[in-house]
């Protein structure tokens, strides 16, 4: 894992196609805009550990 500090209005480009911003940032909240092909599924982690259709668990 790769962990980065960018401050408002910062970003990062992943590959050619797909860019996370820091657009605000509130108290211990911090506000992501994330560019990136409609092909690509953006998930929240919170959602995609409750085994939704795109989740990384695997049944066991």
């Amino acid at each position: 894992m790769l962990a980065l500090t960018r401050r408002q209005s910062e970003a990062i480009d992943i590959g050619d196609d797909i860019r996370v911003e820091v657009v605000a940032i509130n108290g211990s909240q911090v506000k992501l805009a994330i560019q990136a092909p409609r092909d690509i599924p953006i998930m929240r982690e919170e959602i995609s550990e409750k085994g939704g259709p795109n989740s990384k668990k695997t049944g066991s």
